[in-house]
């Protein structure tokens, strides 16, 4: 999956945990592996950005979802950022997660603040008319208006999406670890696969190795270039 080990050991220092990722625009990893996304749990995910995609420019994303029988989620991300240089109300926080992201060619750290919301707690906001930035924690819009760009006001956030999110887990004998695959299928029929496993920040070159050798023995190679399903899903539904 990635195999530039020496960089994300050195990234993996900074942070809670990696994740391993490969992007592929076509089903062939669901249907080489045969992952049934058919049952699977059905998620909606909704990023705020502007029209201009002015969060996203400066590396901020506000992501909510949806999830069926489960709690839902907000959340904002920083991506890229420097582990060191966020503040230490923030980095001490329990919900404040450091993640490697870790793509071919591709690696960067981003750290998670999300707050847990009731269930079903977001089709409620819709249904009353009230914005979706009104899920937002004062923690979370307080990290958004220290990493927005300059002028940036919450009342200009629009919503973008829903997308339609499937995933399923993939244990595969000889790999000893699951795979998450997740399939996110837009308005128009287009779709985006991600798999993806997580490890410790110690295991992430040798399990980064292992993976990517049994994904090519499967036929699975990734999409060219790489790009997140968060960058994809903007770029879909924002600016032309």
């Amino acid at each position: 999956m990635v195999e530039e080990s020496d960089l994300i050991r050195t990234l993996a220092r900074s942070a809670d945990r990696v994740e391993l990722k490969l992007v592929v625009t076509e089903p062939v990893a669901t249907s080489t592996l045969g992952v049934d996304l058919a049952g699977a749990r059905s998620r909606q995910v909704y990023f705020l950005d502007t029209h201009a995609l002015a969060l996203e420019r400066c590396g901020v994303v506000v992501r909510i979802r949806s999830v069926d029988r489960r709690p839902d989620d907000v959340a904002v991300k920083l991506r890229p950022m420097t582990p060191g240089a966020v503040p230490s109300w923030l980095r001490r926080s329990r919900r404040f997660v450091v993640d490697v992201d870790a793509l071919p060619g591709n690696y960067v750290c981003s750290g998670t603040l999300q707050r847990r919301l009731g269930d079903r707690e977001v089709d409620q906001t819709i249904a009353a008319g009230r914005p979706l930035h009104t899920l937002l924690s004062r923690r979370q819009l307080r990290m958004l208006a220290m990493y927005a760009p300059t002028g940036f006001r919450v009342k200009d956030l629009v919503t973008l999406g829903p997308v339609d999110v499937r995933r399923g887990r993939y244990v595969a004998d000889g790999l000893k670890r699951a795979l998450t695959v997740e399939r996110w299928l837009f308005p128009d029929g287009s779709t985006v696969y991600e798999l993806s496993t997580r490890c410790e920040t110690k295991d992430a070159p040798a399990v980064a190795a292992r993976t990517s050798a049994f994904l090519r023995a499967h036929g699975v190679v990734p999409t060219e270039p790489q790009h997140t399903k968060t960058r994809a899903t903007l770029r879909y539904f924002g600016q032309p």
